[in-house]
């Protein structure tokens, strides 16, 4: 009786393990598929996992969702495609299983209103001025008595702090350190220093140099930065824009500029030095602060630079059209914006090679591949000065360029165009992330 239920029982797991073994391979492939999906409200979309299984699914919320034209518990032949219907704006879980029990995977599905935007591609003069001066090296004084001096070490300064504050007087411009330094003579200069977004105070004594009869502290500081990059989009229901898809950094220490003030310009493209292996391209072009200011700069971050335009902004080639989430956007073909010359915008065939799963923002999305015979002949890829150009696939804004593979400048990283616009939401809404108290 004993040997009967024990081969009974063989028989039962036996049999389990060769149909889960049979279906091992396609339910690792659904577990595999991202846990969050991002719809706009009224989309439709068709998915075919191509996998020899039938699942059952279950929400938690009617009316937000349809899946096969009905938000019901129902059974989905993944051999076959399967439609997913945004119907309303709201976030709604979706449960799968195989057989009906056993779960597969939970999926997070938010259905929000569309946002349009209108694509960039205008080539644009960067000028930013810092909050307060930034330390980016030392120097060595010689004093009076012919001795060497470090007065920074005193104050432990490091490369990369930003010196807000001399004496309760706020810094515009390097030039300010070194005036109050020589009003105050050997006296002491307290520091308001920001390290790191964090503040603290230190106190430094200047020495008179040797060589120019001048008080020094012995730090070399930078106030401002100017340069050329592409703008991204423009949101015409706010008037602001987003730029870059990187943040403007310092070219001696690579650390991130704050913003006093600063504004863009449109900027016109002069020369072109064309992007070869180990050696990055560049745009080359002028603008006129008096003539070609069209915006402001109000925020500086990783995933470029925001701020108001002046007046609307217009592009010949697009209207308004929606961004992309990640979940929309797919590995092929599609086109990038961007001014190499004096015929405007103009735009050109790239692939999304990969893209990448994010569940947190970060600049390195997607890597894409310039494949436009015409680009290829101007620039050689991507070069500096293509940052910020617009991405565009199915009609939507997917991304930004941002960065140019070193050893290969035909591919580069670009940034998801979602994460650019969470970063000008949080402007919109007061969120800094960088803070200067």
């Amino acid at each position: 009786m004993v040997q009967k239920k024990l081969k009974l029982l063989l028989f039962i797991l036996l049999s389990f393990f060769l149909v889960f073994a049979n279906y091992f391979t396609s339910i690792r492939n659904i577990s595999q598929t991202p846990s969050n999906f991002k719809f706009f409200e009224g989309e439709k979309a068709s998915y075919n996992f191509n996998l020899p299984v039938k699942v059952s699914f279950n929400t938690d919320k009617k009316g937000i969702l349809k899946i096969n034209e009905t938000d019901d518990q129902t059974v989905l032949n993944l051999k076959e495609p399967i439609t997913i219907e945004a119907v309303n704006t709201g976030t709604v879980n979706v449960d799968f299983k195989l057989f009906g029990i056993f779960p597969i995977k939970h999926v997070s599905i938010d259905i929000v209103p569309a946002i349009k935007v209108i694509p960039g591609g205008q080539a644009i003069g960067v000028k930013l001025n810092t909050k307060g001066a930034l330390v980016v090296g030392y120097s060595e004084i010689i004093g009076e008595d012919g001795k060497v001096y470090n007065p920074y070490r005193e104050g432990k300064i490091q490369i990369g702090d930003i010196i807000l504050e001399v004496n309760g007087v706020e810094i515009k411009q390097a030039e300010d350190i070194t005036k109050i330094a020589n009003e105050q003579k050997r006296k002491a200069l307290n520091l308001k220093i920001n390290r790191k977004n964090n503040i603290f105070y230190t106190t430094i004594h200047p020495v008179k140099s040797k060589e120019d009869k001048q008080y020094r502290i012995g730090l070399w500081v930078r106030d401002h930065t100017a340069g050329i990059g592409t703008l991204t989009f423009y949101y015409p229901r706010s008037k602001m824009y987003g730029a870059l898809g990187h943040a403007i950094t310092d070219v001696d220490t690579g650390h991130v500029l704050s913003v006093e003030n600063g504004e863009i310009m449109n900027s016109r493209i002069t020369s072109i030095d064309q992007g070869r292996r180990s050696k990055p391209g560049e745009l080359k072009g002028i603008f006129l602060e008096e003539v070609d200011t069209i915006g402001n700069i109000l925020k500086n971050t990783e995933f470029g630079i925001y701020g108001n335009m002046y007046k609307d902004y217009k592009n010949e080639l697009y209207d308004e059209i929606p961004i992309a989430y990640q979940s929309q956007i797919r590995e092929g073909p599609a086109k990038i914006l961007a001014t190499v010359d004096n015929n405007g915008i103009q735009q050109f065939d790239v692939q999304i090679v990969k893209k990448a799963y994010q569940e947190t923002p970060s600049q390195k999305s997607m890597i894409i591949k310039i494949v436009d015979k015409d680009l290829l002949k101007k620039t050689g890829g991507i070069i500096q000065g293509m940052s910020g150009s617009p991405i565009i696939q199915d009609g939507k804004l997917v991304g930004a360029v941002t960065h140019v593979f070193v050893n290969d400048p035909t591919k580069g990283y670009a940034v998801y165009a979602e994460w650019m616009i969470n970063e000008m939401n949080n402007l919109l809404n007061n969120k800094q992330v960088f803070r200067n108290k």
